[in-house]
């Protein structure tokens, strides 16, 4: 009679578990061999003057001295600029029918959604305009509209 085959599968799993076993213990050797210096000087890492890193220190010729009270920590206070609230600019397109159209800013060539409900007077494509604008859910829309 034949040799059961379960024997020869638990057979060959063994040889593939020791194989398994013997690169990783050859893997573990090289790594051992191939450490090369792992002391703590060997770790350090310098900043030289223009903020590069390197791996020999900086040379003490080049160093500064620096007033700490110059320092800057933070972001720095925001001046007020006036920002001109009523800017001015022309009706490049207005349909009536649906009621929106866009109003093109005179010295930055912006282009601004305007809606009827928005208009304080009845304009129509070409009319130059006064407006200001406010912030709507798909960008700057135009509003309090004035025909000029």
């Amino acid at each position: 009679m034949a040799k059961s085959q379960n024997s020869f599968i638990k057979q060959e799993n063994e040889k593939k578990r020791l194989k398994k076993r013997k690169e990783k213990l050859q893997k573990k050797e090289e790594r051992k061999a191939n450490t090369g210096d792992s002391s703590f000087d060997s770790m350090i890492a310098y900043v030289d003057e223009n903020g590069n890193l390197s791996n020999t220190p900086p040379d003490p010729t080049k160093k500064r001295k620096i007033d700490a009270s110059t320092i800057e920590i933070g972001v720095s206070r925001r001046e007020d600029v006036e920002v001109p609230t009523v800017r001015s600019g022309r009706i490049d397109f207005f349909d009536t029918s649906k009621g929106f159209g866009f109003i093109k800013e005179t010295g930055t060539q912006d282009k601004f959604f305007v809606h009827v409900k928005g208009l304080l007077d009845e304009v129509k494509e070409g009319d130059s305009v006064s407006f200001e604008l406010e912030r709507g859910l798909k960008g700057m829309n135009a509003v309090k509209v004035k025909r000029i």
